[in-house]
């Protein structure tokens, strides 16, 4: 890449980038320190202590948030498996379905959720739900974040199935094997990495939402994103910073992971 079009060649460009980060990466660390914190104070340092992440599991408030919990990775688990297999299928469609007269508006469809500003996502889908007489609760939360987890999904899906060349199931429907065949033992182990990482985004971000949960869900029932942001009303707790915490630590883990499964190649 030639000077002329380097952005970091760009007078104040590393300053910019340094200054974006900190903005972004500082109140996290800011958070993590003191949930280490011994003092019941927010600003007060008296020591490292794991006595706030005790508190999250045997605490006053640990029923709550363990129901929470319960909720949140449920959710999660079954909403990401859920929109990775819609995911799949779709990207079968799309990338190995040939030419249709729909594909790209098929497409579109797919990734809009991803476009569109999540509030917006949110009060469609309130009202969605208010015009079929859904009542909301559990299910309403749970049927938001297949919706909303398909396109984080189908990404890492398409992109991993764009670079499998044909010839794989070629070779194999030239050996007799059907069309199922070939995508049964051929191209769906090439596309575990894929799918992996798809699962993962899924998972992750229907298990950090808060927006669309706190517009759908109902009352009496709760995620973690919601029961924390709940409790931060009453006022920020340390109990609070450990579960953000452990929120973080848990995103950080399944993101690295996911980077990683995008990369493994078992096409060799």
């Amino acid at each position: 890449m030639s000077a002329k079009t380097d952005v970091r060649t760009y007078a104040g460009f590393r300053a910019m980038t340094l200054l974006c980060l900190f903005i972004l990466y500082a109140p996290l660390v800011v958070v993590t320190i003191y949930s280490f914190n011994a003092s019941r104070s927010l600003t007060v340092w008296e020591g490292l202590s794991l006595r706030w992440y005790a508190d999250v599991f045997v605490g006053p408030e640990s029923a709550k948030f363990q129901q929470a919990a319960i909720n949140s990775f449920s959710i999660a688990i079954i909403a990401a498996t859920v929109a990775t297999t819609i995911a799949l299928a779709a990207a079968t469609a799309i990338v190995r379905g040939g030419k249709f007269r729909l594909r790209a508006p098929s497409f579109g469809l797919i990734t809009l959720p991803i476009m569109v500003p999540e509030i917006v996502l949110a009060v469609a889908t309130l009202i969605f739900f208010n015009s079929i007489g859904f009542t909301r609760g559990y299910m309403t939360i749970l049927v938001a974040h297949i919706a909303f987890c398909i396109p984080f999904a189908y990404l890492p899906i398409q992109a991993r199935m764009q670079g499998i060349e044909d010839t794989y199931e070629h070779a194999a429907m030239d050996l007799y094997a059907t069309k199922a065949q070939a995508f049964r033992r051929i191209l769906l182990p090439l596309m575990m990495p894929g799918i992996i990482s798809g699962f993962l985004l899924a998972f992750i971000v229907s298990l950090d939402d808060f927006i669309i949960t706190n517009f759908v869900k109902g009352a009496g029932i709760e995620t973690l994103p919601t029961a924390i942001f709940g409790s931060v009303k009453q006022g920020l707790k340390p109990n609070i910073m450990a579960i953000s915490t452990m929120l973080l630590g848990l995103s950080v883990v399944m993101v690295t992971i996911s980077y990683f499964a995008s990369k493994w190649d078992n096409t060799k």
